[in-house]
């Protein structure tokens, strides 16, 4: 069954999201049998990367807050994410475009990589204050999951995967998805937000035995003979 995840690298409810599903996907009895593909969306799409910005101070002038309301909500944030086991160091995220994070994040899915890419990039926003939109970070992430530097640099290079990152923000706008993180189950159920662990428990059961019965394992007739099993006994 597939599960589509619609995030922006920058969002912090979308790390705390993530690690949340995670969380009731890893108890689930029937998780091998579950795809999941990470979706690109963009909260802001005019960001201008900028390294010498305090993220609380851009959040107060974007928002129209005080600099001490914005250190309160990340503060807030910073506590949520503590609970799902995550580190969040505001005083250190760059303020960066995330476009080429998530064309990145296609390069590496193209490899069977992308929720390893997703979860590099969270982790180097959030936690480790690197630039995510910075070509040679982007590089040594690549190196870091198997891609060769040099692919992954004549891609960001280019405006490969540009077209794929639109798709997947249209797509958001056509199912009606205004805000990240959003999952979507089997192609008939959305989750909006960072929702706590049983509703995304009982959601995903919901959904897979709904998949379930539209897609049976087929029942054969089996006509038993000579044959060699996967242990080498033959």
């Amino acid at each position: 069954m597939k599960v589509e995840i619609w995030s922006d690298v920058m969002c912090p409810f979308c790390y705390i999201g993530k690690r949340r599903f995670e969380n009731a996907l890893q108890g689930f009895e029937h998780k091998d049998e579950i795809e999941i593909e990470w979706k690109s969306f963009q909260l802001n799409p005019d960001m201008k990367t900028d390294p010498n910005t305090n993220i609380d101070q851009y959040l107060a002038d974007v928002k129209g807050f005080t600099i001490d309301h914005a250190r309160q909500l990340n503060a807030h944030v910073t506590q949520m994410a503590a609970e799902a086991g995550l580190t969040y160091n505001f005083d250190k995220a760059v303020v960066a475009n995330s476009f080429n994070a998530h064309r990145y994040s296609h390069l590496a899915k193209k490899h069977g990589l992308g929720i390893e890419a997703e979860e590099q990039l969270f982790k180097a926003y959030f936690t480790d204050g690197k630039n995510i939109d910075d070509i040679d970070t982007l590089v040594q992430f690549g190196t870091e999951l198997g891609i060769t530097a040099n692919e992954v640099k004549q891609t960001l290079e280019s405006d490969a995967y540009a077209d794929e990152v639109r798709h997947d923000i249209a797509q958001a706008q056509y199912l009606g998805i205004q805000g990240v993180p959003f999952f979507v189950l089997n192609n008939k159920y959305g989750i909006s937000g960072a929702q706590a662990v049983p509703v995304f428990e009982q959601t995903l059961q919901k959904a897979f035995d709904e998949w379930q019965k539209e897609n049976p394992k087929p029942k054969l007739e089996i006509i038993e003979g000579e044959s060699c099993g996967p242990d080498g006994d033959c």
